[in-house]
C-alpha cells in the first residue's frame, strides 16, 4: 500500500529566464489560459491552466545562481533533435484534432517528430517549447 492517499497531479513547473515569452507558447500552441498568480515578490511567475482539464503549468522566473540544466538543450548531452524526446524527458496532451495541430507546429516552424504506438492506434509528434522543455502531443485513440 502506497504511503499517499488520494494522489493526484497538482500541476507542473518550468522555469525559465522569459516566463512572457514561455507563457505566450503554451496558450498560443496549446490553449492554456493565464490565471491569478500569487506575487512572490523576488521572483516573477506566471500560473496557466488548460480550460478543458483541471492540469496547471506554473512558470517560473529562473534563478540566475542555481546550477541546474534549464532545459535538455543545456543538458551535458544535448538532445535538441525532438527524435530522441520518446525515450527522454517529456510531458504529454492529448488533441482531438491531431493532423492540423500538426500543421499549425509546422506553419510556425516548430521542428517536429513523429511517430504513432506500436498498435498504430496513436499518432504522436514530439517537439520542443522555447526553453527546450520536451513536450509530446498524442492523438485520441478513434472508438472501435
Amino acid at each position: 500500500m502506497a504511503a499517499a492517499e488520494g494522489v493526484s497531479l497538482n500541476h507542473i513547473s518550468r522555469e525559465s529566464s522569459d516566463v512572457r515569452r514561455l507563457a505566450n507558447f503554451y496558450q498560443q500552441i496549446l490553449g492554456f489560459e493565464q490565471v491569478e498568480t500569487p506575487n512572490f515578490g523576488d521572483f516573477e511567475v506566471i500560473w496557466l491552466r488548460l480550460p478543458s482539464s483541471f492540469i496547471y503549468i506554473h512558470l517560473i522566473e529562473r534563478d540566475p545562481t542555481t546550477s541546474l540544466p534549464e532545459g535538455p538543450w543545456s543538458a551535458s548531452s544535448p538532445v535538441a533533435d525532438p527524435k530522441n524526446l520518446p525515450r527522454g524527458h517529456h510531458i504529454c496532451f492529448s488533441v482531438s484534432n491531431f493532423d492540423s495541430f500538426v500543421n499549425t507546429l509546422k506553419d510556425k516552424g516548430i521542428e517536429t517528430f513523429q511517430k504513432s504506438l506500436p498498435n498504430g492506434k496513436i499518432k504522436q509528434v514530439f517537439f520542443f517549447d522555447p526553453d527546450g522543455n520536451g513536450l509530446e502531443v498524442a492523438s485520441r485513440e478513434q472508438d472501435s
